[in-house]
């Protein structure tokens, strides 16, 4: 039995938090480390994942040159 969905969220949200002020993670980093780490799953099954994260808020697409896949910035203006 292979990985549930929930748990491929779980991980790839985990994967974007490490990440988070290290690196910048193109949604296609993280689909081809998904596969490599369960070779059962696809990209189109990843590609849902995010879009979980994504539309639940805990994860936003940014662009600088390139689409990334990011944990949401706190504005400063929120902070006060």
């Amino acid at each position: 039995m292979g990985i549930s969905k929930e748990e491929l969220v779980e991980e790839i949200f985990q994967m974007v938090e490490k990440a988070h002020g290290k690196r910048k993670l193109k949604a296609s980093d993280i689909w081809k480390d998904m596969i490599k780490k369960h070779p059962e799953v696809d990209k189109k099954i990843v590609q849902d994942a995010i879009k979980t994260l994504v539309d639940a808020g805990r994860c936003v697409y940014t662009y600088f040159g390139g689409s990334f896949v990011e944990i949401p910035h706190e504005e400063a203006a929120a902070k006060h």
